[in-house]
């Protein structure tokens, strides 16, 4: 279920939408409206004992369980930006961008048939560089796991972190 589900009116004009495949149209004001996968700006934080930092969620969706840091870009914010907010406000650490990882893409949800938005998830290696670790914002608690102390899957997050650790756990000496 994309963004747009449930979107009848137009927001510009008030008049009845049209669906069409890949977007909504007004036929009254001419307007457009295409639902994207919300991106988001991410980090494998790691140590000098080459331990990454992860963070348990505080809140729905997938509260409890294992997340790598990081969050939702602002409007006009650009991802390296968003990457150094979110940490701070997650961890209260200040962190470097090393390396991009590359990209995922996922849903927001926790359950298979629920109303969730897509998400293109931005993923850069990080090291902290100053801040007083706490968890903080929507994160209850935060660990340093070594490669091979990592949680199962069915303790992380989303499915693109487990991807994401997979990838970087292989990487790994």
């Amino acid at each position: 279920m994309g963004s747009l589900h449930g979107w009848r009116v137009c927001p510009r004009c008030g008049n009845d939408l049209e669906r069409a495949r890949d977007h909504l149209s007004c036929p009254a004001c001419g307007s457009r409206f295409y639902a994207n996968a919300e991106p988001t700006s991410c980090a494998v934080v790691v140590d000098g004992d080459g331990r990454v930092l992860l963070g348990r969620r505080a809140h729905p969706p997938f509260e409890g369980r294992w997340d790598l840091p990081g969050g939702f870009l602002d409007e006009a914010e650009h991802p390296l930006d968003a990457l150094r907010r979110e940490l701070r406000e997650e961890t209260g650490l200040d962190v470097e961008p090393d390396r991009f990882l590359g990209v995922w893409l996922d849903r927001y949800a926790d359950e298979p048939d629920a109303a969730a938005s897509w998400t293109l998830n931005l993923y850069w290696s990080a090291r902290a560089v100053s801040g007083d670790e706490r968890p903080a914002d929507d994160v209850a608690e935060l660990r340093w796991f070594a490669p091979d102390e990592l949680p199962p899957d069915d303790q992380i997050a989303f499915t693109n972190v487990a991807q994401v650790l997979r990838a970087w756990r292989q990487q790994q000496p």
